[in-house]
């Protein structure tokens, strides 16, 4: 298993492997998913103080909120996945 590290902005990485999902944060369902985390001490704020666009959602139950686009974020995986394979 091949690590794979994901930009999610201000030179904060995630592993590629671990992401279950990429969200926005203007629902409901997330915003509750964001404040559960926290209360669990799992929400890792990596948006250095700016407005949240991503939430991403690991494997570890952890939540964690980016400033760059999901479909930035999702791109970048998806990228990544095609460097690796050629």
């Amino acid at each position: 298993m091949n690590l794979k590290l994901i930009n999610i902005g201000f030179g904060n990485v995630v592993s590629a492997n671990r992401i279950i999902s990429i969200v926005s944060p203007e629902s409901a369902p997330i915003k509750r998913i964001i404040t559960v985390a926290r209360d669990n001490n799992k929400l890792v704020d990596a948006t250095y103080g700016r407005r949240t666009r991503a939430v991403i959602i690991s494997d570890s139950d952890h939540v964690i909120l980016s400033a760059v686009q999901p479909e930035t974020v999702g791109q970048r995986v998806v990228n990544e996945d095609m460097n690796i394979d050629n």
